[in-house]
């Protein structure tokens, strides 16, 4: 009868032992599951955060900066090339001038060597920038014979040569010329004629001389500041 009854609460002690034991182990599998849980929750929350900012910090940071470098880096080198030029063109201006004079000189030279000289003169005249006198100036040719009569009429043979020497004299195509006036300049055989340029930049009065057999020539010429007065 006594070993009955101490074999039952042994059994007793054995079952609940084992049921101590599953309870311990079930507890630690919901406090890893738990735990696994957390750790995922957090890696989605967090992790993604960090994938979408990495990405902008990395690519739109620098580009920004590398932008705001080569604007800078043009403004100084635009400044840099005007100063470049300036000075340059500072460099270049003595041999500019030094041109200039040698080809005035040169100028000078060629008029001479024309056969004649060419003089000018200020004048004391208010209307008048200056006088040329050209020693190479020639009749201009004619196509009249006998004794010359000056000739005053625009449609005369006389009148259109003379006209033909004054643009000979300035140089002005007789198509580009207005003829403002052609008077009696002293004598039977000399004439005055007043012209100015189409474009009413050039303005002259020039003084013709008749030469038998070979027609008018140009003996000097003003050239002219105005025409108020000139005639």
């Amino acid at each position: 009868m006594a070993n009955k009854e101490q074999s039952y609460p042994s059994r007793l002690n054995k079952k609940k032992n084992n049921n101590n034991r599953s309870n311990s182990i079930l507890n630690i599998m919901i406090a890893l599951v738990f735990t696994l849980v957390i750790i995922i929750g957090a890696t989605l929350l967090f992790g993604g955060d960090d994938d979408s900012a990495d990405p902008e910090s990395v690519e739109v940071a620098p580009e920004t900066e590398n932008q705001t470098s080569d604007k800078e880096d043009a403004t100084v080198t635009a400044e840099e090339n005007d100063l470049e030029e300036e000075q340059a063109e500072e460099d270049a201006q003595p041999e500019k001038d030094a041109a200039k004079e040698e080809e005035d000189k040169e100028k000078e030279e060629e008029e001479e060597t024309k056969g004649g000289t060419i003089t000018r003169e200020d004048s004391n005249d208010p209307i008048v920038s200056e006088t040329i006198v050209n020693t190479s100036w020639e009749p201009v040719g004619t196509s009249q014979s006998g004794d010359h009569v000056s000739s005053y009429q625009k449609d005369s043979v006389d009148w259109k040569e003379k006209i033909e020497a004054v643009a000979y004299a300035t140089g002005l195509p007789q198509n580009d010329m207005y003829v403002m006036m052609v008077q009696n300049g002293g004598g039977p055989q000399k004439s005055i004629a007043t012209v100015q340029s189409r474009d009413r930049s050039e303005k002259y009065r020039v003084f013709l001389a008749w030469a038998d057999g070979e027609g008018w020539k140009p003996e000097r010429m003003d050239v002219l500041k105005t025409l108020d007065g000139a005639y």
